[in-house]
């Protein structure tokens, strides 16, 4: 009988590696958010998670107090560094703070087949500002976006308020939906995402997935919890994990849609402000 450790020169015969996904995003110093809430979301979806660090945050329940850009050259060099040796089966980004970390980035996506048509999916989540409003990003990042990024996107999933600043919709209702997504398909991705999360006169939570023809509504339950926190990563996110596995966009995003309504449902409170979104519902509570 060998005796010899797992990790030590074995490998059991079913240890097959997975789909990997990459994040390039800041981190949350409450873990609440950010890339934290990314690799969270792609575990609990089945994907290696693999990150490029663009920022990195001081923050917690209520509020973020300091950002620290990466120099946006160690930003690239991260993402070289994996896709080169691991390699991507998706990626995503979140804050991306300036127009010369969005450019490092795009050139190391290019120079490894990441976005475009028909190559590895790339998800782009323009996140511009904090949960409780603080700016995340430089005012030529968001021309950034609009004129480089976004043309290079297979989905982008923006929120009511990123909406707002990127074309100037402010969203009061759902007929509005179809307006934002139509002026955000305009930048050139191949997919947007619109999360109305923050329509708080809305009984349900719906979301549109426009494809430059056809747009179909998500709707799903509004749960009565102040702790929302990470919502729009997780949703981001497992929409990218399920990308990873071969999902096409529009049932990715379905996948997404109910990741994110589940971990909304199974929110918890924490520290003084508001709370994260859970996703321990798809983890076994069995101990090790």
């Amino acid at each position: 009988m060998d005796s010899t450790p797992v990790g030590h020169g074995t490998r059991p015969a079913n240890d097959t590696a997975p789909p990997t996904a990459l994040t390039i995003a800041g981190s949350d110093s409450g873990g609440s958010a950010g890339m934290h809430a990314d690799l969270r979301a792609f575990f609990s979806c089945g994907v290696h998670g693999m990150t490029a660090v663009t920022a990195v945050t001081v923050q917690n329940t209520v509020g973020v107090t300091d950002v620290v850009e990466i120099p946006p050259e160690t930003v690239a060099a991260q993402i070289d560094s994996v896709a080169s040796d691991i390699g991507v089966h998706a990626a995503k980004t979140g804050v991306l703070a300036s127009a010369e970390c969005i450019e490092a980035v795009l050139r190391a996506c290019d120079r490894h087949g990441i976005g475009g048509a028909g190559r590895t999916p790339l998800v782009i989540d323009p996140v511009a500002a904090s949960r409780s409003g603080e700016p995340l990003l430089h005012a030529d990042a968001l021309e950034a976006l609009r004129t480089e990024a976004f043309r290079r996107a297979t989905l982008v999933t923006p929120n009511l308020d990123e909406v707002r600043l990127l074309t100037g919709i402010d969203v009061r209702g759902r007929e509005q939906l179809w307006d934002a997504a139509k002026a955000i398909y305009d930048f050139g991705p191949s997919y947007v995402l619109i999360k109305s999360g923050h329509l708080p006169e809305d009984s349900e939570c719906v979301d549109l997935l426009f494809d430059g023809h056809e747009a179909t509504m998500l709707p799903g339950p509004r749960y009565s919890t102040a702790h929302t926190h990470g919502a729009g990563d997780a949703f981001a996110s497992a929409t990218t994990a399920a990308l990873a596995r071969g999902a096409p966009v529009s049932r990715a995003v379905r996948l997404g849609k109910r990741f994110v309504t589940r971990s909304v449902e199974h929110a918890y409170p924490l520290g003084d402000g508001v709370g994260p979104v859970s996703t321990f519902w798809r983890i076994s509570s069995r101990s090790i």
